[in-house]
């Protein structure tokens, strides 16, 4: 089982690192993926997985919420990491576009998110998408890219049924799905259930969007088996199917997990 999206290179986790990853084993994960958000992110991240080889694989990326006036420069960084020979990254993530909050850098955003799009197309590497109160404007890019050899998750996908077919017509794109599927009033059961099941991978998005029954906690990645049996009770499968079908997906988008 995979958890394909965890922060647990945060400061939130400084105190307690070892014994997260310890109950992220104890319950089941067999890997986890951290994406990076910015400039200060990547070292810490970078040493986390370092010191978990073969556990725990860095993305390289710029979070849309991190864009501001110096994106290019950041930029320009990031991609001599990716440029450098024997790299560990395994994805262009997290990147994408967030108007939610603040559409200061709207422009920026698109910018951004255009050229690291352009990364994942020439460094041969899956996109792993945060989209925010842009679904519109993300898709429109993507398609600009049909044709292309594109592949990746649409992270967090909280959304409707259209939107989940909509992003679902890139045929090499799954859905992230974590805690929000266990909320209480949420909608992804009954959107979920006309989405196959192949088109799925397991998230937490730790430390945020801690999913019931430990709502008002830290979330960490040892928390992914409540999404992993609420996908079960959606598919009517058992969660050994669910890990099953999800690490398939893994493995599908993520080549240099394969190698």
């Amino acid at each position: 089982m995979t958890d394909t999206h965890s922060h647990i290179y945060g400061p939130e986790f400084a105190e307690d690192i070892d014994a997260v990853i310890a109950r992220a084993k104890a319950a089941g994960l067999t890997r986890i993926l951290l994406p990076n958000i910015n400039r200060d992110s990547v070292r810490p991240m970078v040493e986390l997985c370092q010191a978990h080889p073969g556990y725990l694989f860095p993305m390289m990326g710029l979070h849309p919420e991190d864009v501001a006036a110096d994106y290019a420069e950041v930029l320009n960084e990031m991609e001599q990491l990716l440029q450098a020979s024997g790299h560990l990254y395994i994805a262009v993530g997290e990147v994408g576009l967030d108007f939610y909050w603040d559409a200061t850098f709207r422009d920026e955003q698109i910018q951004a998110f255009r050229r690291q799009v352009e990364w994942a197309l020439n460094y041969r590497l899956p996109l792993v998408i945060h989209c925010r109160a842009a679904h519109r404007e993300m898709v429109d890019i993507l398609r600009e890219y049909r044709g292309e050899p594109l592949a990746g998750i649409f992270h967090c996908f909280g959304g409707t049924l259209d939107e989940a077919e909509e992003l679902l017509s890139f045929p090499d794109f799954v859905l992230g799905i974590g805690g929000l599927v266990t909320f209480r009033k949420s909608t992804l059961p009954d959107v979920l259930s006309h989405v196959p099941l192949s088109r799925i991978v397991l998230e937490t998005d730790s430390p945020y969007l801690t999913p019931t029954p430990h709502r008002g906690h830290r979330n960490e990645s040892a928390y992914i088996i409540h999404a992993r049996d609420a996908l079960a009770n959606i598919y009517n499968v058992s969660p050994e199917e669910v890990e099953t079908c999800t690490d398939d997906a893994v493995l599908r988008i993520f080549g240099r997990l394969r190698a």
